[in-house]
């Protein structure tokens, strides 16, 4: 069992919902999910975390074109070179991923669908771990994974043509996938990892605490239940993303 983190040490005051919020997503990490075991998603999470450091990433940033640049990652060996790689390319040169590389590594065995829960894997535990590192804390220890299957769920009507990967239409929030996002609100941010439910569900657990719920989002002048209003939030998150080269 993961004992719960402790932010005691932090000179700020954190919110509750912060910390139940990233509770709730350590112990589905652990467990199996619809792609990967729960011994192999916290693999993932890990690798996440060696990426941040990896010098091999550093220089392939700076080179004309990543697909050109021979080299080797620092890793944690456990995982397959061709899982290290996405991961690895997820934190550090996230805006040269293309089309062909997805598809490269589906021809290669990293199906679409385990490459979408990888990469939510990996952008929620950026995100939490970010957190972390921005008010001085240690990060928080990956929990134990529990046994068990992935289930290879997949949502019938998810289909290609919008992004890289299948998605959900914009209309398919509908039986087991109905929670996924209000009628109504249904952008291509929120389907991006639709082909793979559960992954949407993670990122939108964290979001809503870490920035807004979908709720929040249509307050624009009244109380966010943030200690700063919309206006500071929207540059905040406008400023990150600049730095991110996020021109969503």
């Amino acid at each position: 069992m993961m004992q719960a983190f402790r932010y005691s040490q932090s000179p700020y005051s954190i919110r509750d919902d912060l910390s139940a919020a990233y509770r709730a997503f350590w112990s589905r990490l652990a467990s199996p999910g619809s792609w990967w075991t729960g011994a192999e998603r916290v693999a993932i999470a890990q690798e996440s975390r060696h990426a941040v450091k990896c010098r091999f990433c550093a220089e392939r940033k700076e080179a004309l074109s990543p697909y050109s640049f021979a080299g080797e990652h620092e890793h944690a060996g456990t995982l397959d070179p061709l899982v290290v790689d996405a991961i690895h390319r997820i934190i550090t040169d996230q805006t040269r991923i293309t089309q062909s590389y997805v598809d490269d590594n589906a021809g290669e065995g990293l199906s679409k669908e385990h490459y979408v829960e990888l990469a939510g894997i990996v952008v929620v535990t950026f995100s939490i771990d970010e957190f972390h590192r921005a008010l001085g804390l240690p990060l928080e220890p990956l929990p134990d994974p529990l046994a068990g299957e992935p289930t290879h769920y997949r949502p019938a009507h998810a289909v290609a043509g919008t992004g890289f990967v299948p998605m959900i239409p914009a209309d398919g929030n509908v039986g087991q996938e109905a929670d996924l996002w209000p009628e109504g609100a249904n952008a291509n941010v929120l389907r991006a990892f639709s082909v793979v439910p559960d992954a949407v569900r993670d990122w939108m657990l964290v979001g809503n605490a870490q920035y807004l719920s979908m709720e929040g989002m249509q307050i624009f002048a009244g109380d966010t239940g943030r200690c700063i209003d919309r206006m500071q939030i929207e540059l905040v998150a406008a400023r990150v993303s600049s730095h991110n080269e996020c021109f969503y």
